[in-house]
């Protein structure tokens, strides 16, 4: 059984027992809770599809906590001027495990 939830304005595919990066989320360490933006529910033998959300869906997810992702580089350059420049960036990622999915 998998799920299509909304967090924070974006889209994931979670399953039971999954641990997966969102944008950073304001919680604290374990801490347990709802996710009510569920878009649709689907196991071996029907799908549930949402108009706009699932109503009878509970998905309970567990924080992990909050870690960085890989570091990207950028470059910025111009021709004949001398000129180079050199920027990073890590992004802040919050995990999440999903620690029960049902449909009631």
């Amino acid at each position: 059984m998998y799920a299509i939830v909304e967090i924070a304005g974006k889209q994931y595919k979670v399953e039971k027992d999954q641990t997966i990066s969102v944008d950073k989320l304001e919680k604290q360490e374990n801490e347990t809770f709802n996710l009510e933006s569920v878009l649709l529910v689907a196991d071996e033998n029907n799908t549930v599809v949402g108009k706009p959300y699932v109503q009878n869906a509970k998905i309970t997810a567990q924080f992990i906590g909050n870690v960085k992702g890989d570091k990207v580089r950028g470059m910025k350059f111009k021709r004949r001027k001398n000129y180079s420049r050199l920027v990073g960036h890590r992004q802040n990622y919050s995990q999440i495990k999903i620690t029960e999915l049902s449909l009631s």
